[in-house]
């Protein structure tokens, strides 16, 4: 049997998230005052809509209330997905971001920014962006170089799909 909390919640909580076809990302606890927070991140391939989360809370809520998982003390459940920056911290993280620009901060140092084109067991292909007028270049870097990666926010992309239209 579990010794921690974290490890009962995820008992708990895993087999719920499974049934709604998402993956269980993060479960947090935290202080809020004299109330706890339990904050649950989900996700999928095609991302955790706000339908999906609101009825997964639903669930866990009605779960929790029969379980004593959390204790007597009061909490609020938030149940949400990952968020637009996200770290990349699992392979289907990479999976998922294909086609947008990550920051990666590498092992040796230094920084690279750079659109993931794909990813194999091995590591990463990306696409550098050119610098003044020069054209990207392509960089395959393993996963065992990367420290860190996060996808950047991009509000000045075009459309690519419009543009392969046109």
């Amino acid at each position: 049997m579990s010794t921690t909390q974290s490890e009962r919640l995820r008992e708990l909580v895993e087999p719920l998230v499974s049934a709604a076809e998402l993956d269980l990302e993060e479960i947090e606890v935290t202080r809020a005052g004299r109330r706890r927070q339990l904050r649950i991140v989900v996700d999928s391939d095609q991302g955790a809509t706000l339908d999906a989360c609101a009825e997964l809370s639903r669930v866990i809520s009605q779960k929790l209330d029969e379980s004593d998982a959390m204790g007597d003390e009061e909490y609020v459940l938030e149940v949400g997905s990952p968020g637009a920056e996200r770290p990349l911290t699992e392979r289907r993280h990479y999976a998922r971001a294909v086609g947008r620009l990550v920051r990666f901060q590498l092992h040796e140092g230094g920084e690279v920014t750079a659109r993931l084109l794909g990813i194999d067991d091995d590591g990463i292909d990306t696409e550098v962006p050119g610098v003044k007028g020069r054209k990207p270049t392509a960089r395959r870097i393993s996963f065992d170089e990367v420290a860190k990666a996060r996808v950047e926010i991009e509000f000045n992309r075009k459309d690519t799909k419009k543009e392969e239209e046109a």
